[in-house]
């Protein structure tokens, strides 16, 4: 049967498929959101192409795993591995949704546009290995694509019922194929959502798909927004058996209607059981989201995972059949045009195989189907889901719409659903539907919109211990014991024997040990370790106590007894990290050297206790010596056994005491209560009492009365100053010296005294009663009784008999002013007012009116806080009276000052008008306004918060309005006196801020932003704000217009601490507009810091010397942020002293024209927030010479002149014979040029139009890059394919572990800058070091630090710098530094096989070498983007030019070239064959046409056709020549196998012809075929006229030339036969060669045949190298900038000679040109097969040899004189260097002008290149290959580390030594 899941006007969801008897089913869902998510990807992902190229269905190939991914506009084939194997294009292109039928089908009227062609349904047909993919594009037409390339086998028929998907691009299509077996075709039914029009859109439908017919129907237009599941059986064409039942899941008492994702899948035994049915019985996993019958909540991110079981949703349709053929109820399908349709009675019996009759049908259920809710989720919206079980557990996997994946184990609702981990998959947007296991089922592919994502199902290796794995939840992963590790049972190692893989929780090894602690000074305890839950331990175990220790462990059973560390391996204990240090404990096992078991064990230390409560409090066994004073483990060594404290009440100890008060400079004992006091011992000490005053220590005697009491001897205290009346002083007591005696109550020693702070009366009597402070009358002042010299009478004391002090007196009253009503509080402040509330109650007159004081604000003596009265009309002024106790004189105070009464009112206020979310601050202008002590101001009924007030204004502080918009009245209260007066505050419409302009500023803010909005005049001061790292910031904002505010930027928190070099965006960014909080921190804002702009000082000495109008430059960086648009301008304002200068910025320089000054003058640059001064310049006036040094000058200079003629005149006569000479050749060649001009141009007309094929070909397959590790390795160790560095390292496994330590060592080493140097400077010292040697050294070194390139451009730097100084010191010429690679070129140049090793060995330095190698790295991107493709053109031009003459397979030579060496020298005769060849792969495809020659040897026509048809093939995938031959077909049954050399070669004399064309006789236009080599044709040595022997030296001669750049080409010029002695030869013999060689060539001057010959040749590829040279020699070129690695090491060389004092330009240029040209360039142009997959014949290497020297040339600054005996291919491009001379001085310039690149800016790209190839190279290979140059010169190298001081310090002798114990074979 066929079910099919609707959702929301008829949407459809998602597929699955499960078969059931005879009938097939089919369930779908829809949902389209997509929501960005800022996420962590995982490691293998596919992104798309373009961003409008989203991603839309996934198909995967259960039987290999290939993944189908439909995309818009594009159908990819990936490898499980997520790698594009094919891709296939199925749009954009012209089309209109209002075509019907599409335009393909017949012209359509309505206007065509572009249009994205979505994909809407992916489908497998394995029965026809081929993929259904339909799209958006001509109302949803379907292609048929083979699974293996994606080819298109074809559309189903173009009839309405075929377009399939709709033309809503939004709309869902779901479709399942139907397999009926070999009798029927197969059958497609379908799914669309009705958004089109119904006649062409049914919603559900079937097309057979061999000759697609339409089914029937059921189109529809409901409008209710559920979820419907509908039956249909696969046979029922007329859709008869359709029935819908709509689902749903309620949890929680929420209803969740709207489907978002289906799956189908067993139910397992785990949660079979808990639903009561069969593990093999099918379930279907449904995820809903909330939702309303007629209103979607698509907002809503709450949902539920549910699931249903196939047998109810069966059962509940099988119900709703029999009751409708009895002809209960009606149809129930709300869509149907006719409603309520009854049911017809039948008298049938419905069974599970009942498909409908022509009656009742279709038929809806109208209850509906509750599923099983399983798991919810609130905030991160579930949108997928897949299932599947693992172990009888039944595991789904859920996508959100946040990115994640949920993986959650289903047991059931008896059980329970268990989220045991969620995983972010996806950077952004929602994870979509279609998601599909690997063919394994290990991994699962998950999809956005924008990315695939292949995930693992599990994770187990997350999880590092036991209780982690097993507590996860994850029922793939157990703990695998002896490994230590979190993994899949079948991944474990015996994992079938006991306790070796746990499963459950309560399996997990337990270790206990006993004891579990012991103290740091015992050593080698015997340790018991109980272990469960172990497996079998016969291999044996360790200890180990973490890396202090490892010991054996004797196991018995489940013991393990081992020792304690021994005393040298005990941890120290540090004193302030407390008294014990946990080490954990491992159990490791000897089988596989890992730890399988742990457990706590703690070292304590007692004698970090210094005092006895500590000690005894510790947890551990330490014990309290009383006598000695300390803390032990060992109670024995207590000296005595009376000594020894175990409990806390046993030890000495003070009491704790009332306190304890002693006044100043009174001698007083203190005595203290104390509890096991121990007596002094025979030559201890007694007791002491330590007081610590003021920080000075005061030690006084004490006496031990007995156990129980100590008392400090008679002394007196001091304390200084009066300022604290009392001190609290820290009391220890001690004994014999040092011993403190511990005291828990903090027992402190208060020293005051009377006098300090209590200048009167009531103060003195206010103080402690137990300080016995009295007021003494006759001295005024406050003392002890007994130091009062007056009788008791004269004193007064508290709670005495004279305790009442005389003569208050009132000092400050506040306010002074108030209203008449009253109710304002008066403070008043004075002395002696009173020492009880009681005494100044109701005795307080202000201006003769009741003032009643309030008990809070009362204190004793000081202060009285009162409340006024209301006072009468006639009322205005008075004084304050106070009365203390009664109103005698002696106690009645009177102010000085009088207090009035005042009536406050009010004029105006300002801003009348302000936002209604408040925050307005408001000032409001009257009189007497400061009046009273309390003020209130309203807002009709809402207070408005004040702030303060003067006599004439009032502000405060507006709230939101709770009525909205609109004036409200105002009002103060000033105490009780209410003030009225017309007033009125209008409520507007709050601001709002719509732009701002520039979204950028710097750090250090203060750049000026312009903002836009609405109200901005309501707010009186905006701010602007920016928050980061928790820090905000805020800065000033002016107000220019209603709309327009102009406002300064604030800066960046971070960086007022940080300064960092990147952009950085702040968490927050809005306005402070009052209150209103809208705008507060503005989301749509993408505002960015860029980095401060930073200066450089002046010079050196920060003093610049300047002459009168010379610019002043600041240098630095950052002075134009990158803004978007190029927009980013400073407003930059520079002083020279006080007066400013007119500037011209760019990124790196401040140019400043210096205004008309002279002196010293400070500079001063303000940009932003940023103020800097770069130095001082002085400006000096030009001085004018002496009249006496001008004439000696000119004197002089008129002698130096005569001189220099003289000099001329003799070089010029010298020369001129020369001249004359090079006029004549100069004339020659001009005549030369002249006449082969016509034949240059047909040639370069020619070459164009095959190039222009050639690179239209390379535009639709590419140029064959090579890859980056192969490249590299091509040019670091050129000629070894398989080199070490490449592959793991091979060491036999008992020794793997060893020298891999060993390695790892020496890495680290290797890492050291020291060390590195002075192994290179000892290397390169010894005598056996050979060139070889230091080339290979230099290349394994840069392998290593391929992952560090920062470092190894330092070392680099550090030779490089000393390779100058040392040519300098041994005076060297400097324009030799830098010596090239390509030495001895020009005498090498064509001896091909040396030619290799003179560009890489004869390199004369490592550092040379690493140069070399440091450019290969960082210039492959150039080469790629930029460089490349000039070079493969003028490969391929040669290449094409060449071969369109005759080439001499034997000697390499050829008619066209640029090479005299390889120029035939005489007339060949050829003609241009045209021959139809059949392509090797498959010979039905069209022939291929290709040119070849009639004196081309066999071999030769092979390669050109090969050549031809795998043109856009990299040579290293293309079939071998001599693995083909080559077969001439005459017809259709004669077929002819042609050969090199047959039994029909012809042999004259002793020289024997290779076969060409001409000698079989093939004529124009013929047919042939390139077939897998043959043994047995009619013409193969084979033959029986052919001897054994002969057919294998035959065998072995087609083997030798197979190749026309075979081994012949390079070796010998003639091979002969061995036996026979005959020689083999093409088109030239070798002694004809011979003779010419001896005549034209030992001249050197070429004929002028030969020379024309050279010349065409030139002038057609003339082009092509202008182009090289160009792109080469240009900074930016081809839309690609200056490599940073060419500008940094340029900017160093130059440094170099700066430092050096070496400015000769041509000294620099040499350096330049030796640096980069001759020893990169050089060498990339000789060997283009190191950056490409081609193959370079020898004359093609010829050509590139003259090109090659042409480019060193071209970079040499010495004059080249041509003569009679200047080598062919100087002649040759004489008139072009020096136009190519003055490209390179040029680019030399240029790159000298542009900005220098900070050493930052460059770390930055080295970090970045050595991320991009961190893994190209095994390190382990390399440093091994390294190593055997230790291993040579051990002693050497260890003798230079022990002579380094720098080498000495960091003792890398020793660790060198450590290397090479490692590495050897007896360790």
């Amino acid at each position: 049967m066929l079910f099919i899941l609707f959702t929301q006007r008829r949407h459809v969801i998602s597929v699955s498929t499960w078969p059931r008897w005879n009938f097939f089913t089919f369930s779908c869902c829809i949902i389209v959101l997509l929501v960005p998510l800022v996420a962590t990807s995982p490691q293998h992902t596919f992104r798309v192409e373009y961003p409008e190229w989203t991603f839309n269905h996934l198909a995967v190939d259960h039987r290999n795993g290939n993944v189908y991914l439909g995309a818009v506009n594009r159908i990819y084939k990936l490898s499980p591995g997520l790698d594009v194997q094919v891709s296939h294009q199925t749009g954009p292109d012209e089309d209109n949704r209002n075509c019907y039928p599409p335009r393909i089908v017949q012209p359509c009227s309505e206007p065509l546009t572009l249009t994205n062609n979505v994909n809407k349904m992916l489908l497998m047909d394995y029965r026809e290995n081929r993929l259904l993919a339909c799209g958006s594009l001509y109302q949803g037409i379907c292609k048929l694509l083979r699974l293996d390339d994606l080819f298109k086998l074809g559309e189903p028929f173009h009839k309405k019922e075929h377009y399939l998907s709709g033309v809503n691009e939004s709309g869902s299509v779901f479709g399942v194929i139907v397999s009926y077996g070999d009798a029927s075709p197969d059958k497609l039914f379908v799914a669309t959502a009705v958004d089109g029009r119904p006649e062409y859109f049914p919603t559900i439908s079937s097309r057979k798909l061999t000759r697609p017919t339409t089914g029937s129907s059921s189109a529809g237009r409901e409008q209710v927004y559920t979820s419907k599941l509908v039956r249909l059986c696969k046979d029922d064409t007329a859709f008869n058996s359709y029935v819908e039942v709509p689902l749903g899941c309620v949890k929680g008492g929420v209803e969740y209607r709207l489907l978002q994702a289906a799956y189908l899948s067993k139910a397992g035994t785990i949660l079979a059981r808990s639903l009561g049915i069969g593990p093999d019985d099918d379930i279907l996993y449904a995820v809903f989201s909330k939702g309303q019958k007629r209103r979607p909540k698509e907002s809503s991110q709450e949902s539920a995972l549910c699931v249903f079981t196939l047998k109810e949703i069966n059962e509940r349709i099988k119900d709703r059949l029999q009751s409708c053929y009895k002809g209960e109820g009606t149809l129930d399908l709300a869509w149907l045009k006719v409603k309520d349709i009854s049911c017809s009675s039948a008298l049938l019996t419905i069974d599970d195989n009942f498909c409908g009759l022509d009656m009742n049908a279709p038929l809806g259920v109208s209850e509906m189907v509750r599923g099983i809710p399983l798991f919810s989720e609130s905030n991160d919206k579930m949108t997928s889901v897949i299932a599947y079980v693992y172990k009888n557990h039944s595991l789904a996997f859920v996508g959100t719409k946040g990115g994640r994946l949920k993986k959650i184990r289903v047991d059931g609702p008896t059980y329970g659903a268990l989220q045991y981990e969620t995983i972010q998959v996806v950077d952004n947007g929602a994870i979509l539907r279609d998601m599909a296991f690997s063919s394994d089922q290990h991994f699962l592919y998950v999809m956005s919109e924008s990315q695939l994502t292949h995930v693992p199902v599990e994770a187990c290796e997350q999880y590092l211990s036991c209780k982690d794995c097993l507590g996860s939840g994850d029922p793939h992963c157990g703990w695998c014991v002896l490994h230590s590790m979190c993994t899949r049972k079948e991944k474990c190692e015996r994992s079938s024997e006991p306790r070796r893989f746990a499963s459950d929780i309560k399996q997990c090894v337990r270790l206990s040990v006993h004891p579990n602690n012991i103290s740091v000074s015992q050593y080698s305890v015997m340790l018991v370790l109980e272990a469960h839950n172990v497996p079998e331990l016969s291999a044996g175990v360790n200890c180990t106590f973490e890396d202090l220790a490892e010991m054996d462990g004797l196991v018995e059973g489940n013991r393990i007894t081992c020792s304690s560390p021994a005393e040298k391996e005990v941890p120290r204990i540090v004193v302030d990290q407390g008294d014990h240090q946990i080490v954990q404990l491992y159990l490791k096992s000897k089988e596989t050297g890992l730890a399988f078991a742990n457990t706590s064990f703690v070292f304590y230390n007692c004698s970090v206790h210094k005092s006895c409560l500590s000690c005894v409090g510790s947890p551990y066994q330490c014990h309290w010596c009383k006598y000695r004073h300390t803390c032990t483990h060992d109670p024995s060594s207590c000296s005595f056994q009376e000594g020894r404290v175990k409990q806390p009440e046993e030890c000495p100890q003070l009491l704790p005491a009332d306190r304890i008060l002693v006044p100043v400079n009174v001698v007083k004992p203190i005595t203290l209560r104390a509890k096991n006091l121990p007596q002094p011992q025979s030559g201890q000490r007694g007791y002491e009492c330590v007081l610590t005053i003021q920080g000075v220590e005061q030690r006084v005697p004490a006496l031990r009365f007995n156990s129980s009491s100590v008392q400090c001897q008679n002394t007196s205290y001091l304390y200084d100053g009066m300022e604290m009346s009392s001190l609290p002083v820290d009391l220890t007591v001690i004994w014999n010296g040092d011993f403190s005696i511990d005291n828990p109550a903090q027992n402190k020693v208060h020293l005051y005294k009377c006098d300090a702070r209590r200048e009167s009366c009531g103060l003195c009597l206010k103080a402690d009663p137990l300080f016995g402070c009295v007021w003494c009358k006759g001295e005024n002042r406050c003392s002890l009784k007994q130091h009062c010299p007056h009788p008791q009478s004269m004193w007064l004391e508290h709670n005495g008999i004279n305790s009442k002090c005389t003569h208050p007196r009132i000092t400050k009253i506040t306010p002074l002013r108030g209203p008449r009503e009253g109710g304002t509080l008066v403070t008043i402040r004075g002395e002696n007012l009173g020492l009880e509330f009681s005494e100044i109650k109701d005795h307080v007159k202000v201006a003769d009116v009741e003032c009643t004081p309030i008990p809070e604000g009362y204190i004793p003596a000081e202060q009285i806080v009162c409340e006024m009265g209301k006072a009468e009309k006639s009322q205005f002024a008075g004084n304050i009276q106070v009365c203390v106790g009664e109103c005698r004189p002696e106690f009645m105070a009177k102010s000085s000052k009088y207090y009035y009464f005042v009536i406050p009112r009010l004029l105006s206020l300002k801003p009348n008008r302000g936002p209604v979310s408040g925050g307005t601050i408001v000032n409001i202008t009257g009189s007497n306004l400061d009046a009273g002590s309390n003020v209130s101001i309203m807002f009709k009924d809402q207070q408005c918060t004040y702030q303060r007030r003067g006599g004439q204004w009032i502000t405060c502080s507006s709230h939101a309005s709770m009525q909205g918009y609109g004036n409200v009245s105002v009002s103060v209260f000033v105490d009780k006196a209410h003030i009225h007066k017309d007033l009125k505050f209008e409520y507007v419409e709050d601001p709002t801020i719509t732009k701002f302009e520039p979204e950028w500023s710097i750090f250090s803010g203060n750049t000026p932003v312009t903002v836009t909005g609405t109200n901005l005049d309501i707010i009186q001061t905006p701010l602007i704000r920016a928050k980061y790292k928790n820090l905000e910031t805020v800065n000033i904002c002016q107000v220019l217009s209603p709309t327009t505010m102009q406002c300064m930027a604030p800066e960046l928190p971070y960086s007022l601490s940080r300064q960092k070099e990147v952009p950085e965006r702040p968490d927050e960014f809005g306005f402070i507009l009052d209150n209103v909080q809208s705008v507060l921190a503005l989301n749509n804002t993408n505002f960015i810091y860029y980095p401060n702009p930073v200066f450089e000082l002046l010079s050196v000495s920060g003093v610049q010397e300047l002459k009168p109008g010379s610019p002043i430059i600041l240098k630095g960086r950052n002075f134009l942020p990158p803004a978007p648009g190029g927009n980013g301008k400073l407003n930059y304002t520079v002083l020279i002293g006080d007066k400013p200068c007119t500037l011209t910025v760019s990124d790196t320089q401040l140019l400043c024209e210096s205004p008309n000054l002279t002196g010293r003058h400070k500079v001063l640059a303000r940009v932003g927030g940023i103020e800097f001064s770069p130095g001082v310049v002085h400006i000096t006036s030009d001085s004018p010479l002496s009249s006496t040094a001008v004439i000696s000058i000119a004197g002089a200079g008129g002698l130096l002149i005569f001189f220099i003629v003289i000099v001329l005149i003799a070089y010029k006569r010298k020369s001129r014979e020369s001249d004359l000479t090079l006029k004549r050749l100069q004339m020659q060649m001009d005549n030369l040029e002249s006449r082969v001009a016509l034949e240059c141009k047909e040639a370069f007309a020619e070459l164009q139009t095959d190039i222009h094929e050639l690179t239209s070909d390379l535009d639709g397959a590419g140029i064959p890059f090579l890859d980056y590790r192969t490249y590299t390795m091509r040019v670091l160790f050129p000629g070894i394919e398989e080199h070490p560095v490449l592959r793991d390292l091979e060491v036999p496994g008992y020794r793997q572990e060893q020298v891999e330590k060993g390695l790892k060592l020496f890495g680290q080493l290797i890492n050291n800058k020291v060390f590195l140097l002075s192994f290179i400077r000892t290397l390169e010292s010894q005598r056996g070091f050979s060139m070889r040697d230091r080339g290979n050294v230099a290349s394994l070194i840069m392998t290593v630090l391929q992952s560090k390139l920062e470092y190894a451009t330092d070392v680099l730097k550090h030779l490089l710098s000393d390779l100058i100084d040392k040519n300098l010191e041994s005076k060297n010429h400097p324009k030799l530094l830098l010596r090239s690679d390509n030495r001895g070129f020009v005498l090498l140049l064509f001896i091909y096989l040396l030619l290799f090793i003179c560009l890489f060995f004869r390199t004369e330095s490592v550092a040379e070498k690493m140069l070399t190698n440091w450019f290969t790295f960082l210039l492959y991107k150039f080469l790629k983007e930029c460089a490349g493709e000039p070079l493969f053109s003028l490969f391929c031009a040669i290449k094409q030019q060449m071969e369109k003459g005759p080439i001499d397979s034997i000697t390499g030579e050829a008619r066209y070239s640029l090479s005299e060496d390889k120029l035939i020298r005489q007339q060949i005769d050829y003609k241009t064959l045209v021959v139809n060849c059949m392509h090797p792969d498959n010979e039905k495809t069209p022939e291929v046409q290709v040119k070849v020659l009639n004196c081309d040897t066999i071999s030769q026509v092979k390669e050109k056709i090969l050549d031809a048809i795998y043109k856009n093939v990299p040579s290293s995938h293309r079939p071998k020549a001599s693995d083909m031959d080559l077969e001439w077909r005459q017809g259709r049954v004669v077929r002819v196998i042609l050969q090199d050399e047959d039994v029909t070669t012809k042999i004259e004399g002793d020289w024997k012809r290779l076969n060409m064309l001409t000698h079989y006789q093939v004529p124009d236009n013929a047919v042939v075929a390139l077939v897998p080599k043959q043994v047995t044709t009619y013409n193969s040595v084979n033959n029986s006229t052919v001897s054994r022997t002969s057919a294998s030296k035959y065998e072995n001669m087609i083997k030798y030339t197979g190749s026309p750049d075979s081994l012949r080409s390079r070796t010998p010029m003639i091979t002969p036969d061995q036996e026979s002695g005959v020689k083999v030869w093409h088109l030239v013999k070798n002694h004809e060669h011979g003779d010419q060689k001896e005549g034209d060539r030992g001249s050197k001057m070429v004929s002028e045949i030969y020379l024309t010959r050279l010349l065409a040749t030139k002038g057609t590829l003339q082009k092509f190298v202008d182009d090289l040279f160009e792109t080469i020699f240009s900074t930016a070129h081809r839309g690609s900038a200056l490599p940073l690695a060419i500008k940094y090491m340029f900017d160093f060389l130059d440094e170099q000679a700066d430092k050096h004092n070496i400015h000769d330009p041509h000294v620099r240029h040499t350096w330049k040109s030796n640096c980069l040209p001759l020893r990169f360039w050089v060498n990339v142009i000789k060997n283009p097969q190191f950056v490409f997959d081609i193959h370079k014949s020898s004359i093609t290497d010829a050509c590139l040899s003259v090109v090659a020297q042409t480019f060193m040339d071209s970079c040499s600054t010495s004059e080249h004189r041509l003569g009679k005996d200047s080598p062919s291919n100087k002649l040759l491009y004489a008139k072009d260097i020096p136009s190519y001379k003055s490209w390179v001085e040029r680019y030399y310039s240029d790159i000298s002008k542009m900005p220098a690149i900070s050493d930052q800016d460059m770390n930055a790209y080295l970090a970045e290149q050595s991320r991009m190839h961190m893994n190209e190279f095994n390190t382990m290979s390399s440093l091994s290959e390294i190593y055997s140059y230790v291993g040579k010169y051990t002693e050497e190298i260890v003798s230079a580390l022990e002579q380094d001081d720098g080498a000495r310090k960091q003792r890398l002798a020793y660790k060198l030594e450590q290397v090479v114990a490692f590495m050897s074979l007896e360790s």
